[in-house]
């Protein structure tokens, strides 16, 4: 009895110093009191800080799945990627779902050398589990990056695979280019991969077009596969070199921030080349905000697969500490009024981040049928007045699917061991000299060098030292992948020359290939622009039907 009084006159204590504390009954005033609460009344030692930071984080997180909060040391590595150099993996990434997502790898880094790619999960790193256990960036970041020459050995979950990839990288300088390849595919026509939007990237792209013009360039594909985006200025100043005066680029609206746009000046130097853009899955907001002003204006074909859909737009606000959010302001529109960011459920990062794997899941990669086509989320392009279609993500005028026919087990066991990258560099090492005393240069290489039988079994006698077991079927599955992979690596050691990679193994790109066929086939690529994809009305219609019988 004497318990319960005690706690009945500590509560009105309680209630009635509170009250006294009490402004108003605004939601601002209640976060007030409950702070107030939990550092006076709380059973235990309480971080006022730390509790200031989980509170904004829990208010960001039931919002979108974009805006976020960092610490000032997550701050400073976060921005780092698209303004300088530092030594590390060669990533970047998100974390969802306290899980570390690979969004892309840096063109020639340590992690792309070894076979990590889009989309794989790092699960440990150096025993150290980091995925689940809600650690913060910044201590994954100091386990990921070191000194030049230091190995780390990551541990990835890839796709729906139960198993765990092992990986060992040496961290390296990652250099920061925005134009990973640039070369001529063909006598007219050029070939600009970019990875990334960063500060210099419409400059550099501007200098590989000058270039591919000395060499006779007369149209050209811009590559922007697997670019999960970054600067919004840089995609601007891109699209201001294709597009007429006065034509919108991009549009950002929201509740609080009135309609914001931005048109091309006129003074763009390409406003008449012959223009194909690939895109991908991966392919994400500034990727999105230029192909989507290329396609609607007519002014391009795009080719690939449907883009990743991000839309939202961010606005950083920096606490005097150095922490910053990154809160989502307004969302990015199209020309033609389509809204670039997929649905999501506000608070339900889950099935947001698992989109992805639901496009796999139902055979969107695979299949152009298992696409949907919804009517009621078409739009018309500003030139041509062609249908395209909204919902999230640019959908491209020309469908690609994903081809695995060449993958194995073998070959990934063989790529995750670094076995692939380890023979190329062993190889160069013998061969340097003879390689380049032969072959004059890369295009002289890439049409006459191929690695003989001999060479192929030291590559498999490698794999077998280090516990990859040969087998034969999946071997036959993947030889020419594996001979291409194995030929574009030793071309980027030997020239030196993060792009040969890429003009090695575009030969069998499907991407790069139709993007080709597409940009050569006049009457066809001039359809597209003016009446838009037939397959893509069928399916539209279909569509329709289905939906009316229900």
């Amino acid at each position: 009895m004497r318990k319960i009084s005690i706690f009945i006159i500590f509560t009105v204590a309680f209630t009635a110093l509170v009250g006294a504390q009490r402004l108003g009954s605004s939601a601002l005033q209640k976060m007030l009191n409950a702070q107030y609460a939990i550092s006076n009344f709380y059973v235990d030692t309480v971080n006022d800080d730390k509790l200031a930071e989980e509170a904004i984080r829990g208010m960001l997180e039931s919002l979108d799945p974009h805006s976020s909060y960092t610490d000032a040391k997550e701050t400073k590595e976060l921005e780092e990627p698209l303004q300088g150099e530092f030594s590390g993996i060669g990533i970047q990434f998100n974390m969802k779902q306290d899980t570390l997502y690979v969004i892309q790898t840096i063109v020639g880094g340590p992690s792309e050398k070894v076979g990590i790619i889009a989309g794989d999960r790092i699960v440990t790193v150096n025993d150290t589990t980091i995925a689940g256990v809600k650690m913060k960036n910044s201590d994954i970041m100091k386990r990921l990056r070191g000194k030049k020459g230091t190995k780390v050995t990551v541990q990835v979950k890839r796709g729906n695979s139960p198993e765990l990839i092992t990986f060992r990288i040496t961290r390296d300088k990652i250099p920061l280019y925005s134009v990973d390849a640039t070369y001529m595919l063909d006598d007219k026509t050029g070939y600009i991969m970019i990875s990334r939007f960063g500060a210099k990237t419409h400059e550099e792209m501007v200098e590989a077009i000058e270039k591919l013009r000395k060499q006779g360039m007369k149209q050209l594909i811009i590559d922007l596969g697997n670019n999960g985006g970054g600067y919004l200025n840089a995609a601007i100043d891109m699209c201001n070199e294709f597009l007429q005066r006065k034509q919108l680029i991009v549009y950002t609206q929201g509740n609080n921030s009135p309609r914001q746009e931005a048109n091309a000046d006129g003074f763009g130097k390409y406003k008449d080349l012959k223009l194909v853009v690939i895109v991908d899955q991966f392919s994400a907001s500034a990727s999105e905000i230029f192909s989507g002003a290329m396609q609607d204006w007519d002014r391009a074909v795009v080719v690939g697969r449907r883009t990743y859909g991000k839309g939202l737009v961010q606005r950083p606000f920096k606490f005097d500490d150095g922490s910053m959010i990154r809160l989502t302001v307004a969302r990015y529109y199209t020309p033609s009024g389509r809204c670039i960011q997929k649905p999501y459920t506000k608070g339900d990062k889950k099935h947001y981040d698992e989109d992805l794997v639901d496009r796999y899941k139902e055979g969107e990669y695979y299949h152009l049928d298992s696409i949907q086509f919804n009517d009621s989320l078409s739009y018309k392009t500003l030139k041509h007045a062609r249908t395209i279609y909204g919902g999230g993500g640019i959908m491209p005028d020309v469908f690609v699917l994903v081809d695995t026919t060449e993958n194995s087990k073998y070959y990934r066991d063989m790529m995750a061991k670094g076995i692939f990258n380890q023979y190329a560099v062993d190889y160069v090492d013998k061969h340097r000299a003879e390689i380049k005393s032969t072959y004059t240069n890369l295009n002289d290489y890439d049409k006459h060098f191929n690695l003989s039988e001999a060479d192929i079994k030291q590559f498999i006698a490698m794999g077998e030292k280090d516990s990859v077991k040969l087998n034969e079927q999946q071997y036959k599955t993947s030889e020419r992948l594996i001979k291409t992979v194995l030929k574009a690596l030793i071309a980027r050691d030997v020239y030196a020359d993060p792009g040969a990679y890429t003009v090695i193994v575009n030969h069998f790109n499907h991407d790069v290939q139709e993007a080709l066929r597409v940009i050569n086939d006049d009457k066809l690529f001039n359809s597209l622009l003016q009446k838009g994809n037939p397959e893509y009305e069928r399916l539209a219609r279909e569509h329709k039907a289905k939906k009316n019988q229900k």
